[in-house]
């Protein structure tokens, strides 16, 4: 749990007229967002990640390329209500107005995931992130709700659990989709096809709320710095503040402007996993803004409970695209992740796949 003094800072940021000195990033000309070479006017429409529309005939293919090049993609027509995409932000907002004793008495303990508090990546980095969140990634959420809502947490519980069960829905659409532009199916993994036969869960959700609030010196501070997910994918539903980018080798860190109604996908370590390295694992941030705040909710989707072994699929690999990484379960992963992180996916290389 953090100190008292990062507590007062983490539920009070908004409230901030200068930047501290534990906020200050040292941003190098490598960290700007660079235009594409084609943006030489005002007007000029800057490169951004591709909005699929899921009803399209080509969807697949569509998806397809969009993951192989970008390692991420908006979808449109995804079957999630605004309705609900607008409860659940209405839900964040509500949480992160709160005062900041209030929020704290949701901290999520030093054990547990679950709860209120500054983002699982900041062990890493030596300044802070201009931010605070709030995890849901089990059944525990519903104390901290009722601790949080003591008259109204029957509601914000039943917006929760519809949110989550329509990002698992949605997850599983989008998992076939990007499977079958890799010329397989979920049956071709094979953890995955017993998990749904025997009808547990291929992945496990978790969902993040952000908040990132008005910031001073936005230029000087780093709203959630920048990582690659451990998940098979995320889906990210963002008010209507930008704030997230993805970086592009060719491109430089791009900014992915919100589109009503329109979620993003990106793509996670454990895909990247599953495909031998064919689909990136997308690096991304989020910066801050100077005069309006940001919220954005995650859906963490990831690897399945126990010891199944996870491993590349073995209908991409062979005699000319021998396998990149070894076998290893999720919970294995997620605790070199949290030692190395990012050095996570090479920790599990293997050196010379051709012996």
């Amino acid at each position: 749990m953090p100190s008292l003094a990062e507590e007062i800072c983490i539920g009070n940021l908004g409230s901030l007229q200068t930047l501290p000195d534990s906020f200050t990033w040292k941003l190098t000309a490598a960290d700007s967002v660079l235009p594409p070479s084609s943006a030489v006017s005002f007007g000029a429409v800057e490169e951004s990640i591709p909005v699929i529309d899921l009803s399209d005939s080509d969807v697949t293919t569509l998806i397809g390329n969009a993951c192989k090049t970008w390692g991420a993609f908006q979808i449109a027509n995804h079957g999630i209500s605004q309705k609900l995409l607008d409860d659940i932000e209405s839900l964040s907002k509500t949480l992160f107005d709160m005062p900041s004793e209030r929020k704290l008495e949701a901290a999520s303990s030093d054990k547990g995931v679950s709860g209120y508090g500054e983002p699982r990546i900041s062990p890493f980095f030596e300044k802070k992130m201009w931010s605070e969140g709030f995890t849901i990634a089990d059944a525990s959420y519903r104390n901290h709700f009722i601790s949080l809502w003591p008259h109204d947490h029957t509601k914000y519980c039943g917006i929760m659990e519809e949110y989550v069960d329509e990002m698992e829905k949605l997850a599983s659409k989008l998992l076939s989709c990007i499977l079958g532009s890799l010329g397989v199916t979920v049956e071709d993994i094979e953890w995955a096809h017993k998990l749904e036969k025997s009808g547990s869960k291929v992945g496990r959700g978790a969902i993040r709320l952000n908040h990132y609030p008005v910031c001073p010196e936005p230029e000087r501070a780093m709203g959630l710095a920048a990582h690659t997910d451990s998940t098979i994918l995320t889906i990210l539903h963002q008010s209507n503040t930008g704030g997230l980018q993805v970086f592009r080798e060719e491109s430089g860190w791009v900014t992915v402007e919100p589109v009503p109604g329109v979620l993003v996908v990106n793509m996670g370590d454990l895909f990247h996993i599953l495909s031998n390295g064919k689909i990136p694992s997308v690096v991304h941030r989020a910066k801050v803004n100077h005069t309006r705040s940001r919220i954005s909710i995650a859906y963490l989707w990831g690897g399945p409970a126990g010891e199944v072994q996870i491993a590349p699929i073995s209908k991409l690999i062979g005699p000319a695209e021998p396998s990149l990484y070894r076998s290893i379960t999720w919970k294995e992963y997620l605790q070199i992740k949290y030692e190395v992180f990012d050095k996570a996916l090479d920790a599990i290389r293997v050196v010379n796949p051709t012996n």
